[in-house]
């Protein structure tokens, strides 16, 4: 039985081949981009959950509100993991990471500065999953400078050598390392990545009992059902029993009576949140994450992009239910019943499914490396074939047969016997709203994503041509020139010397990108106002970077060391109440020999040191540069001078090798996140864009076949192809600009909750929304009119021949 119901189903998919060629590209390309969106959506929900505890594992992270200045951070004090696993019977573990960045390692004669190094807890591998390899594997970091390295890092060390048992130096640490244990690889969807892991005991850091100052990512390990919620409303408890005294020494000031106008305290984040629900400032994440919105946005666009070419299947199959009305009637008279047609159809619509889902796979495979390449993701065709990947296959041919071939399954096998062969079909007019409904959908879904297209560009466009109160352009940042030590006040002369640089200024201080990061306590007198970040520059910074200043000088040789003047942004002033009367006024800060008395020289216009995503914050410039160079060129082909500066750099004979970033691409790599949103919005608003249009296409063909004849009439009484066109297409116009009416509120809402996001943005206009509705339209129109001009071209004497 089943065998017959497939057999006649192929016949009549070979009789309707260009249908079946629409579905079919619809199904596929639905079906491609729904497996690759999927593999993302998995990819990003899996980040940390590798680890066996994960579900008992979380974070203490730290927020405050003081003075105005909201801090969210990653790190929180060292005593905190000894101090919650003592007090709250809950926690069963505690461990801590301190970063320290890529210094340079060396083992005999090799040197490198790319492996990345940081001190964990010797209980470190009790609470993540990071198997040993190679070595001990009970206790690695028992001891003070024992440390373990991963398989690659291993490997790029002592090549095919056994790593254990070497030791190793790291720059900036007294002592040699042993290598204790080989780890594998730290997985990908981790959210953190280290090469070289060193025992805290021994390091002095970690034994700090201060509760003023935060350096550790903290991770508690929870007995199993623990409710977090519950479990957090214990820490206000324990911040104020531990930091009040020391606050009370720090500021003066009782932490009651702190807590009256500021809100200071520790929370809990679970492992599996930190990857795409974390909000805390770049500068204390271990990593850039994600972010649980993309992940929503993508997954809502694979369902619509399947569900717009299951509409394709439906549309077109119940349009063409006329052209089988005969067929079912003859059946029905014959005794077929209603379930056998309806497991005919359903036939039809598998074998339309299994077809369109073996040509996905290939889409599949052919687009992965270009959604890696947009995505930054490293996807592999491989978990398709894992046992999950294909049940799900299989169930998503199922569901989709169902879905595409259900509703005309039911409404053609419903058809009366004689009704059918007479061709007069009660059920047509409520088919026809159906189909009406099915458009609109598809172009709401459509319209939506080239609006939420055009705004995502409009934004990224807004963030490369605002002001951000310096001048990016023609830079080069030379961040490890330090490393020549000695000689680079000679290397930044020579570099002067050349006719293609403007200026150069010595700081670790950029306002975009990899950056020193510096902040200090500010006072009024004995008052305490709030933390500001802080730079260090030397007299060329603010020239070189081009920066404006509003008030006062900048610093100046003429003026000796400048080591007690200060110059602060337009923000700072407000912050401390100066505004515009900054010049002489003077503020103490923080410093590791007690508070430093700074003097007011300058106010400088408030420039984007942080993400478009973050209002300007206070910043102060102290005159004690260190770090690398910043050079201002007169180039803008900067080839030629950056091979000239890898020469001069070699000059020296420094083991270490030249580097450098432009700018402007650091700048750019900052909204990598939004770059790449906007990528893949503009890849699938064409995909959701031509699906739709080739069920439009279809609709279009059917829609003209069934007015053949009356097109012939029309043209021997005259029309023109203008007006036959027209009467083709108008009806298709009004669902889609209905679509309209219901896209662009609920597009508006959507686009203006992503942009409030950014401190600075732009805002959604009249504009917007007339681009939108014209590329729509125009997209719609080419895909009408290429079927409607060909058929009202059509000989008359041809369409209204006999049958």
């Amino acid at each position: 039985m089943f065998k017959n119901y497939f057999k006649i189903a192929w016949r009549n998919i070979r009789k309707n081949k260009g249908i079946f060629s629409i579905n079919i590209a619809g199904l596929a390309i639905g079906i491609a981009s729904c497996l690759i969106i999927l593999l993302f959506v998995v990819d990003e929900l899996s980040y940390d959950r590798f680890n066996e505890k994960a579900e008992e594992i979380v974070r203490v992270v730290f927020r405050a509100d003081i003075n105005g200045e909201e801090m969210k951070e990653a790190v929180v004090m060292a005593p905190v993991a000894a101090v919650l696993k003592q007090d709250l019977p809950e926690v069963l573990d505690a461990t801590r990471i301190r970063k320290k960045g890529t210094p340079k390692i060396t083992f005999e004669n090799k040197s490198f500065r790319d492996s990345r190094f940081a001190y964990v807890d010797p209980n470190f591998f009790d609470i993540f999953t990071l198997p040993v390899v190679e070595g001990n594997a009970n206790d690695p970091l028992g001891e003070p400078n024992s440390a373990v390295i991963t398989e690659t890092e291993a490997k790029k060390l002592f090549g095919s050598k056994t790593a254990t048992g070497n030791t190793i130096t790291i720059e900036g640490q007294e002592k040699e390392f042993l290598i204790t244990a080989v780890i594998k690889d730290i997985p990908k969807n981790s959210h953190f990545h280290f090469d070289i892991l060193a025992s805290t005991q021994g390091f002095l850091p970690a034994q700090g009992t201060s509760w003023v100052n935060s350096d550790f990512y903290t991770y508690l390990l929870l007995k199993k059902g623990t409710d977090v919620k519950e479990l957090e409303t214990k820490l206000p408890g324990i911040v104020e029993k531990y930091m009040g005294p020391q606050m009370k020494n720090a500021i003066g000031m009782t932490f009651a009576d702190f807590q009256k106008d500021n809100k200071i305290g520790l929370f809990l984040q679970p492992l599996t949140d930190i990857h795409l629900r974390s909000d805390f400032t770049s500068s204390t994440t271990l990593e850039p994450g994600g972010d649980i919105r993309y992940v929503y946005i993508f997954s809502l666009i694979a369902l619509f992009m399947l569900l717009i070419a299951c509409i394709n299947f439906m549309n077109l199959s119940t349009a063409a239910a006329s052209k089988r009305a005969k067929e079912v009637g003859i059946r029905k008279v014959l005794g077929s019943n209603k379930k056998q047609l309806i497991y005919q159809f359903l036939a039809e619509s598998f074998i339309a499914t299994s077809i369109a889902m073996a040509i996905s796979l290939v889409l599949f495979e052919l687009a992965l490396p270009l959604f890696n390449e947009l995505s930054g993701k490293e996807l592999n065709i491989n978990y398709i074939f894992q046992p999950w990947a294909l049940i799900s296959m299989l169930l998503l041919i199922f569901v989709i047969s169902f879905m595409a071939g259900g509703y005309p399954a039911f409404f053609l096998s419903s058809f009366k016997p004689i009704a059918a062969l007479q061709n007069k079909f009660s059920g047509f007019g409520r088919s026809r709203a159906i189909r009406s409904g099915l458009v609109v959908f598809q172009f709401v879904i459509s319209t939506g994503l080239i609006f939420a297209t055009l705004v995502v560009n409009q934004q990224l466009s807004f963030i490369q041509s605002r002001d951000l109160g310096y001048n990016k352009e023609q830079m080069i940042v030379l961040r490890e020139s330090y490393l020549l030590g000695n000689n680079q006040h000679s290397f930044k002369n020579e570099i002067l010397q050349d006719p293609r640089v403007e200026n150069v200024s010595t700081s670790a201080f950029i306002p975009a990108g990899l950056t020193d990061n510096d902040m200090s306590g500010i006072y009024l007198g004995e008052e305490y106002r709030r933390r500001m970040f802080v730079y260090n520059i030397d007299e060329q910074y603010i020239p070189t970077m081009g920066m404006e200043l509003i008030a006062g000088r900048n610093f100046s040789k003429e003026f000796g060391a400048d080591s007690t003047s200060v110059i602060i942004n337009q923000s700072a002033a407000e912050a401390l109440g100066f505004n515009n009367d900054a010049l002489g006024k003077t503020l103490h800060r923080d410093t590791n020999n007690g508070k430093q008395l700074l003097t007011v020289i300058g106010v400088i216009k408030d420039f984007n040191f942080k993400p478009l995503r973050q209002q300007v914050e206070p910043l102060i410039m102290l005159n004690r540069s260190y770090g690398g160079l910043i050079v201002r060129t007169k180039v803008q082909d900067m080839s030629g001078l950056v091979a000239h500066l890898n020469n001069l750099w070699l000059g020296y004979g420094s083991n270490d090798p030249f580097s450098y970033a432009i700018l402007d691409d650091v700048y750019n790599e900052t909204y990598l996140p939004e770059q790449k949103m906007g990528s893949i919005l503009n890849l699938f608003a064409i995909l959701t864009i031509f699906v739709a249009c080739l069920g439009l296409f279809g609709l279009v063909t059917y829609t003209a076949e069934q007015r053949f004849k009356e097109i012939g009439i029309r043209k021997v009484l005259g029309s023109s192809v203008t007006e036959i066109v027209t009467l083709l297409s108008k009806d298709f116009l009004k669902l889609i600009i209905v679509s309209f009416l219901i896209a662009f509120p609920v597009g508006y809402y959507l686009m203006e909750k992503w942009l409030r996001d950014f401190a600075y943005r732009v805002y959604i206009d009249w504009r917007i929304f007339t681009l939108t509705a014209i590329i729509t339209l125009a997209i719609a129109l080419i895909t009408i009119s290429f079927k409607s001009i060909k058929a009202a071209t059509v000989n008359p004497v041809e369409t209204l021949r006999s049958e």
